[in-house]
């Protein structure tokens, strides 16, 4: 985990302090935003001290490129990502590259993401939508945009993962394994960001005696359904949970354990709920703000679904939606909600700025920054302008510039689930109603384990 680079030293903020390093300076909860705010001036590449830790990061285009290259670089587990694995396990997200069952879940679950099988969790999407809007239609005053997203993702994922409702849009309540989820992941981010303190591992041990029974309860109900299924037998189901435990691997004959199944179903359930709620909010509250970008949109919807404000989107009419394709594309560029991956080198190599990096060593590409990267997107880099990504604007960008689910081999898996359910969304949405936000409200960013609007609500009224 210690990340010395040999001893060389990079650009730092002003202020750094004997034994506690930069600490000073942070905002521990919202150390990206904090991060982003110190880091003017540093150049492409900077460092933290963070008592003995050090964390160096990229904030350039140029460099983060560099960085992409999967011939000299591979996916580094940052102290964040360390720290998930107590929860996750060996996850798509979460396994180091030399771990096996990294490779085989991949290859599995590679066919549960092919066009055929996105057209079977089309209706699912689209069920899970009319449970949040008959939600909204039985509600008075304004929704909690980022909440409700929450929710819709959560059913969406659990109900096309293993085929399990938790019930988001009918119990008055949560379903106990969500606040059981939440509370075990926060405990292992909290694990994490005290790793480089003194006294952590005390402190620890701690956090594991408070939350081991969140921790106990999520296991023992994701063992429950797995096995369950495993009794069934023959009445197989098409969602990811029977892949990955009635496919063997094409070449080996292998199949996951259950273990390892509990732990991939624990990352789909993370990241693939909390990624795409946060890219549908930040699209609505930006679409919300600015009446002629909303009036493009409303066009657009209107044209591809008709005069009928209930109307549906068929599976072929999703990738029609080119603009609600770069409304979303244009969120993640200024808020990408996986905001920073690490790498590391393959072998020693020297930087193009110079540093000399080990295997051993790691970085981490800031996605928010590398996205604003003037050299790439402008003086106005700091502008949502959707129009950057037709196609006109798009030709001849810099590569691996626009990364939000990751880069290489280790890249997102459900990328196109997430986009075609954040299309889907967004387009029902958009033709049900009129979207009124509150003239008084800043955008503020919640740092959970992706980043999030807080506090930002809309008022709903059927569309005419």
């Amino acid at each position: 985990m210690r990340n010395d680079w040999s001893g060389q030293h990079f650009p730092h903020p002003p202020g750094r302090r004997p034994v506690v390093g930069d600490v000073l300076g942070a905002d521990p909860a919202q150390p990206l935003q904090s991060t982003m705010r110190r880091a003017g001036g540093l150049g492409p590449i900077f460092e933290l001290h963070v008592f003995d830790q050090k964390f160096v990061f990229v904030s350039s285009a140029e460099l983060a490129a560099e960085l992409a290259d999967e011939s000299r670089f591979q996916k580094a587990l940052s102290p964040a990502l360390v720290a998930l694995r107590e929860f996750a396990g060996a996850g798509l997200f979460t396994a180091y590259n030399d771990e096996t069952d990294w490779a085989l879940a991949h290859d599995l679950l590679r066919p549960a993401f092919t066009r055929d099988s996105m057209r079977g969790y089309h209706p699912i999407m689209l069920a899970a939508a009319q449970e949040l809007f008959d939600s909204w239609d039985a509600g008075t005053g304004p929704v909690d945009v980022a909440a409700d997203m929450t929710r819709l993702t959560m059913e969406t994922i659990s109900r096309t993962a293993f085929s399990h409702d938790f019930g988001s849009f009918s119990r008055a309540e949560p379903h106990p394994f969500i606040p059981a989820m939440i509370a075990a992941l926060r405990a292992g981010q909290r694990k994490g960001s005290l790793n480089a303190m003194p006294g952590s591992a005390l402190m620890a041990r701690r956090i594991d005696k408070r939350n081991a029974h969140h921790q106990a309860y999520v296991d023992r109900l994701l063992d429950d359904i797995i096995a369950e299924r495993r009794a069934e037998g023959a009445a197989k189901k098409d969602d990811l949970l029977g892949i990955m435990l009635d496919t063997p691997h094409p070449q080996t004959g292998e199949k996951l354990d259950d273990l390892n199944i509990r732990h991939q179903i624990l990352t789909f359930l993370v990241a693939g709920h909390e990624t795409t709620s946060g890219a549908l909010s930040f699209a609505l509250y930006y679409l919300s703000r600015n009446p002629a970008l909303m009036a493009t949109a409303h066009e657009e919807v209107d044209r591809i679904l008709g005069p009928d404000r209930d109307a549906e989107p068929t599976f072929e009419q999703v990738p029609k939606f080119r603009y609600l394709r770069r409304v979303l594309d244009e969120g993640l560029r200024l808020w990408p909600t996986a905001p920073a991956f690490a790498r590391s080198p393959r072998a020693t190599t020297t930087l193009s700025t110079g540093h000399v990096m080990r295997p051993q060593d790691w970085a981490l590409v800031m996605l928010p920054m590398v996205h604003r990267d003037p050299a790439v997107w402008g003086p106005d880099a700091d502008e949502f302008d959707p129009d950057r990504f037709s196609p006109e604007r798009s030709r001849g960008r810099v590569a691996h510039s626009y990364k939000p689910f990751g880069t290489g081999e280790r890249s997102c898996i459900g990328r196109q689930f997430a986009l075609h359910e954040a299309i889907l969304v967004l387009a029902r949405v958009l033709r049900r109603y009129d979207l009124t936000p509150d003239p008084g409200y800043e955008l503020r960013i919640t740092e959970r384990l992706t980043l999030m609007p807080e506090g930002f609500e809309l008022w709903l009224s059927p569309r005419r």
